[in-house]
């Protein structure tokens, strides 16, 4: 359980009809709209308290960092969770817990991403865990306001792309959803899209995957990113597939073992292509994805932004390993 001062907050959220007799468990969700994972309890920085505290301010703290503070975040922070995502509580340390992030596969942990968060930005709540079998808004704006009313007036918290939240109702142009510790609240509908359930996302294509990939162009990158506030390269891969439903896993070296080897001449766009130490041949450790015409679209480095290379003129021209699909080969 966690400490009484970090369970849910309110118990607001319009209830499912139930039979009386099911028992929904409690579960731990993510309560702020980006929640850091980091590798060891209580190792981080006065300058990291922007993305520690509930609310966070993604913002504040990505644009607040220098190239060389950016850089010490490898090493320290290993992933992110996005508000409403169910994890796993693994123990308990003082204010911290560790957690697996359910949904980002890993050789880590079964369970999901394994790492430390600070106990507040978690929240423990059976209502919301009634609400996983209603409709589904999935956020595909970089990032979305959630309102206080059906105005749209008052802005609570700007979420990421990527966020899931159960749909409580649904007008012409706007939703009510539920949330895990605040209650129902309003999001655009221009920001969202709406679907029954995951396996309700339609099966993308490669102009799909590539076009959502290029709506992210110019966003600064975030080691252990995946969210529209900022991405790390597999941070970026994992998220544009997972937002047209298709789980791969977390890190670049993983999704290399994975999907349906494909030949550097048999690229298609939507392919990832992956690059290694020792000139191609030693361990993997970045990950883009083939546009076509000898480009790909990737989150490079900390000194950088999400763009377009043609791989052979680009810094990882001497170094290219593998590639994947995860998609079926276009006819």
């Amino acid at each position: 359980m966690l400490p009484p001062a970090f369970a849910e907050k309110v118990e607001d959220i319009v209830p499912v009809e139930q039979d009386s007799k099911e028992q929904v468990e409690e579960q731990t969700y993510v309560d702020v709209s980006v929640m850091s994972v980091w590798a060891e309890p209580n190792n981080t920085r006065k300058l990291d308290a922007p993305a520690l505290s509930n609310p966070v301010q993604p913002w504040e703290w990505t644009e607040s960092m220098t190239l060389d503070d950016k850089l010490w975040l490898v090493g320290n922070l290993d992933t992110q969770a996005l508000y409403g995502m169910e994890v796993e509580v693994l123990k308990e340390e003082g204010d911290w817990t560790k957690v697996a992030v359910e949904g980002q596969s890993t050789p880590l942990h079964e369970e999901g991403y394994p790492g430390w968060v600070p106990s507040r930005q978690l929240s423990e709540s059976t209502n919301f865990a009634k609400m996983q079998d209603r409709d589904m808004a999935s956020t595909t704006a970089s990032t979305a306001f959630l309102y206080e009313e059906k105005e749209l007036e008052t802005e609570i918290i700007e979420v990421s792309f990527n966020t899931r939240l159960p749909v409580v109702s649904e007008q012409e142009d706007k939703v009510m959803v539920a949330t895990p510790s605040d209650g129902n609240k309003w999001m655009a509908k221009e920001d969202i899209t709406v679907y029954e359930d995951i396996e309700a996302i339609p099966a993308p294509s490669a102009t799909d995957l590539v076009e959502t990939a290029e709506s992210f162009m110019g966003l600064p990158y975030l080691w252990a990113g995946v969210s529209g506030f900022g991405f790390d390269c597999s941070g970026f891969t994992h998220s544009i597939y997972k937002a047209h439903g298709i789980t791969i896993p977390r890190d670049s070296s993983v999704q290399a073992e994975q999907g349906e080897h494909v030949a550097r001449s048999d690229l298609q766009a939507g392919d990832l292509v992956f690059f290694a130490r020792n000139g191609g041949t030693g361990d993997v450790h970045h990950v883009g994805m083939y546009i076509g015409n000898g480009e790909m679209i990737h989150s490079p480095n900390s000194r950088s932004t999400v763009e377009k290379v043609v791989i052979d003129e680009s810094d990882y021209a001497n170094s290219y390993h593998s590639a994947s699909r995860y998609l079926p080969n276009e006819s």
